[in-house]
């Protein structure tokens, strides 16, 4: 399932609970390297040894009306994309054999397409959803008016921020962070979440989503009746989006962030092991040179 295997889950707990009655779920996510850690020399499999970090998180899901008043999400809506029919976005990410017989996750060229499709789709399916219809009639008329001018203007933007007050994006990098807020039209405000999660922990894969989520909290960003929306990647190729909506002021209660929060965003996101090896091996590689 990859990186979007907590929203699929939770998905999954969704459905059981139309049918169960008064139930508690409890959904673990984590990500492990250990057992897709590649030791061979293929380059376009080595990307996963650099890119991912371990971590975990536990979320307990209910819908029992008992315990409403002790609950700090509730689930609005959740749309899951799957595009495992088309072979360019089932192949761009998959476990895989080199030449040598090393298993690794192999990442492919094609990879950027087929999120960007994945990431279209799955959009134009939420959007319908959660935006207020002001925005979508906003945005029907301005695209009308633009076909019948034969403008050349600039595509006209959906305003997500219309129906939408936090971003938790999955941190599966500067690129995707930076690509997602770009398409958004999203502040460096919205973006600092997930940016500090990268910066903090890496790309903790599945349970990447409620770092950026526990940051918020920290943060006291989360008030009553915010709504907060989710969106992750995963290999398949896949995309899925949720809107949770907070019930309760949230206050950080034991949340990994507590201890260095006031730290945080720091002045440079600088990559400190690059600071700390990078010049190491600059001045070795001099010292190799003047030899």
């Amino acid at each position: 399932m990859g990186c979007s295997a907590t929203l699929i889950s939770v998905d999954i707990v969704r459905n059981i609970f139309k049918s169960h009655k008064n139930m508690n779920a409890l959904v673990v996510s984590t990500e492990s390297l250990t057992p897709s850690w590649y030791s061979g020399t293929e380059r376009s499999m080595m990307l996963t040894n650099c890119l991912f970090r371990s971590g975990g998180c536990a979320v307990l899901l209910t819908n029992k009306r008992g315990l409403k008043h002790r609950a700090m999400l509730k689930l609005k809506y959740l749309v899951r994309t799957h595009h495992g029919g088309r072979d360019d976005a089932f192949h761009c990410c998959a476990q895989k054999e080199d030449e040598q017989g090393r298993r690794g996750i192999f990442i492919s060229r094609t990879l950027p397409k087929a999120a960007a499709q994945a990431f279209i789709d799955n959009l134009g399916e939420i959007s319908r959803k959660i935006l207020p219809i002001r925005e979508q009639l906003r945005y029907l008329m301005a695209s009308l008016a633009q076909k019948m001018s034969r403008s050349s203007a600039k595509e006209v933007a959906v305003n997500f921020k219309t129906g939408l007050d936090h971003f938790c994006i999955h941190t599966g990098g500067k690129a995707v962070i930076d690509g997602i807020g770009k398409s958004l039209h999203l502040s460096e405000h919205d973006l600092e979440p997930s940016r500090m999660t990268l910066h903090r922990f890496g790309n903790t894969s599945s349970s990447s989503l409620w770092y950026v989520l526990s940051y918020m909290e920290a943060k006291k960003r989360l008030k009553k009746g915010d709504r907060v929306f989710m969106i992750s990647f995963g290999s398949g190729f896949k995309c899925n989006s949720c809107l949770w909506e907070v019930v309760r002021d949230l206050k950080a209660d034991g949340n990994v962030w507590n201890d260095f929060i006031d730290t945080y965003p720091p002045e440079s996101l600088t990559n400190p092991f690059m600071e700390k090896y990078g010049w190491v091996n600059q001045r070795d590689a001099s010292i190799a040179d003047d030899r």
